[in-house]
Formats: C-alpha cells, structure tokens, sequence
C-alpha cells in the first residue's frame, strides 16, 4: 500500500514511548511519592540529581544493570520498599488514546511504523505489555538492548537501519527537545510532543491521515506547549511537565 502523505514523501512513522504513547508519568510519581510518606518531587530528585541516583538510571537505561537490580538500589536511596518499584510508580501511567489512533491508521495505511525508546527494563514491569502498544509496531528499538540511548546518533542510526529506510523518509515524535536535534541531523523529520494530543494531530497531517478527534473542551491537558513549535524541553523524564522516555 502506498503512504498517503505529501507527494509519498513520508513513508516512516517514529515514537517515543512515555509522554508520546503514554503519558501521565509524573502525575503517577508524584502521587506514589506521597502515598509512600515522601517528599513529592522526591522521585524526580533521586533519578536526576542524586549522584548515585543518576549513575543508576542511566545504567538501566543502557541494560547495564536490571529492573530488579535497580529496583533494590534505588529503593536504598528512598528509603522504601523494592519490591517491583518501577511498577508501582508507574501505576497511574495511562495510554495516549490519540497518539496511538494514529499511530494505528499510519499503519493501516501502508507506514512503517516504529518506537525508539530510552527503557528502563521488561521485569517485572513491562510498560510497554500493561499499556498495549507492543501491537502498534512493524519495530522497536530499546536503549537497554541496543546498548545505546537517545540522543545518541548510533541509536537513530540502528533505528533507521531497522526500518531500512532514509531519515528523509521519517517522521520522529518525541517529548524531550533534546532527543530532536540528532534526528534532524539524520534527515528525520521531528516533532516535539509538549502535548501529546497536538502533536497527534500534526502527525495526522504530515502523514494524510484522518486526525483523531479533538479533545473535549476543559479537558485536561497532558502536556504544555505546542508541536515542533515549542522550544520549551523538560527538565528531566519523571518529575516534570514532560513525560520523555
């Protein structure tokens, strides 16, 4: 099937994963937090500005070490239990309903479709298994099993080899500006999903594809800004407006 977009122009369709098919990640931390009796910025503090709570992070990011190693010293630096911490913070995460449409009509339509995502593990929590997008993919590229993470050039590289298509030929959402310029620099077309609804819809165009149904009037939004038009990027993936991975 031929892609519907300008002139077959686009025939790739790549997303992030948190603040992009999932979001509400910092809401979900911040209520875990006070439900354990801490601080509720003390999830985002630990993971991007404690020393050894960086170190970790990024380790797991890159599948040095796994959830459940990360789970038991990170836990430590908390002062909580370990047990399946990443899922228990993650449990009011929810899917992104208009992201994903899309990202099903892309497909529908003849678009490659893929996620590239900075992971943080399968097990025992698999955010990718309990939000169901594991379906929405032709592939997937995961830092921790690449060994590489956003924004490093080499996992984009991967990615595009994966698909076996040219970066001029993709499109990139992501909820974290600074994942965007080594994209471009690829030839990918890139859009910052400040909010993922918008940014859905810009998808929608870009590819010739029905845009998903606006969001209700009053509704809630997920994120702030606007598209490739904000230059505004969160300060880091779990305590924040944002909700990158």
């Amino acid at each position: 099937m031929t892609p519907r977009g300008a002139a077959g122009a686009f025939r790739g369709l790549v997303l992030d994963f948190g603040g992009v098919l999932a979001v509400g990640v910092a809401e979900s931390t911040r209520a875990w937090c006070l439900r354990e009796g801490l601080p509720p910025g003390a999830w985002g503090r630990t993971l991007e500005e404690h020393p050894e709570g960086v170190a970790l992070y990024r380790d797991l990011e890159r599948g040095l070490i796994s959830q459940r190693e990360w789970n038991l010293a990170t836990a430590a630096l908390l002062g909580v239990a370990p047990d399946n911490l990443m899922g228990r913070a993650w449990a009011e995460v929810r899917p992104a309903p208009a992201m994903i449409a899309v990202a099903r009509a892309a497909r529908a339509a003849g678009y490659a479709v893929a996620m590239l995502s900075n992971s943080f593990g399968l097990d025992p929590y698999d955010p990718y298994r309990r939000l169901g997008v594991w379906n929405l993919f032709d592939t997937a590229v995961l830092s921790e099993r690449a060994g590489l993470a956003k924004p490093d050039p080499a996992i984009y590289r991967l990615l595009l080899d994966r698909l076996g298509l040219p970066g001029s030929a993709c499109v990139f959402v992501d909820d974290q500006a600074r994942n965007l310029p080594a994209a471009e620099a690829l030839g990918l077309t890139t859009i910052l999903a400040a909010d993922p609804d918008l940014a859905a819809a810009e998808v929608a165009g870009l590819l010739g594809l029905t845009p998903p149904p606006a969001r209700p009037r009053g509704a809630a939004r997920a994120g702030r800004g606007r598209g490739r038009g904000s230059a505004r990027e969160a300060t880091g993936p779990y305590e924040t407006a944002a909700d990158g991975s």
